[in-house]
């Protein structure tokens, strides 16, 4: 199988490209916060643990959220990570966590990076930084394009709308599959939480084949039902007859043949 995807929860994800393993946004931590004993639970168990993953060529780092960047999982993935690919500054948690300097790749938006044939390019996204009450904005955030000779992937990252999806698009698409953030959203935050109707706008403006919507059913990060997100986008994308993948957390998804694969309406049992 030349490209193979799994979701393992809220952001997390897992890709096979090219036969080479990269992990998007592992967080592993029972809880999405700086302390084990208060902050957002996950309300299922990850489908495989951070130990049990294979030696992976690459871990994607979208921005510094707890949500998103996880310093026990970081623990563990230092030792069988070759390269950890970040915006600007957001290296400089994991150099502080003992990750070598050497594996460290930081980008700005539209800079990229190649690594065993697969590049992976730093696109704008519309968000925040921070981990404290004092660092507010001193790291970047991003969305990240991942792309083979043979597939293009789209991972938004976490964003609010913006005009910004059209400009990836135009220059890096069409993508074989865009992983769209749809949950932990409310129309007070939408400029940099997307509701559901601008999810599904912004996997369109990127010109992406199948949606795979992530960042929902793991923290309980908003006002609003767990499974609200999957019911909003899959009833909005059937009345665009735009194709939506829906896994169960764990299921590998060919992304040669993610237009046929089962959407499955998991979240309903």
């Amino acid at each position: 199988m030349i490209f193979s995807i799994i979701s393992i929860g809220h952001s997390t994800t897992l890709l096979k490209v090219n036969g080479e393993y990269i992990l998007i946004d592992p967080v592993f931590s029972e809880r999405a916060s700086p302390v084990q004993w208060m902050g957002p639970k996950r309300f299922h168990a990850s489908p495989i643990s951070v130990e049990a993953l294979p030696e992976l060529a690459a871990v994607i780092i979208s921005h510094d959220h707890y949500d998103h960047l996880d310093k026990v999982s970081i623990d563990i993935l230092k030792h069988k990570t070759r390269q950890f690919v970040m915006p600007l500054k957001v290296g400089n948690h994991l150099r502080d966590w003992g990750v070598k300097n050497s594996k460290i790749i930081e980008l700005d938006w539209w800079q990229k990076t190649k690594l065993s044939g697969i590049e992976i390019v730093a696109t704008p996204s519309q968000h925040f930084s921070g981990r404290g009450l004092s660092d507010r904005d001193e790291t970047l955030w991003a969305s990240w394009v991942i792309r083979s000779t043979t597939t293009n992937v789209f991972y938004s990252g976490d964003s609010g709308y913006f005009d910004g999806f059209k400009d990836i698009g135009d220059k890096y698409g069409p993508f074989n599959l865009s992983l769209i953030e749809t949950g932990a959203y409310n129309e007070l935050w939408s400029d940099i939480h997307m509701l559901p109707r601008q999810s599904l706008k912004a996997h369109i403006d990127v010109q992406a084949n199948v949606m795979m919507p992530v960042h929902n059913s793991t923290f309980d990060l908003a006002l609003h039902n767990w499974n609200e997100p999957l019911i909003k986008i899959t009833a909005l994308a059937e009345k665009q007859r735009v194709p939506v993948s829906t896994p169960i957390f764990g299921e590998i998804i060919p992304i040669a043949n993610a237009a046929q694969a089962p959407n499955k309406v998991w979240w309903e049992e």
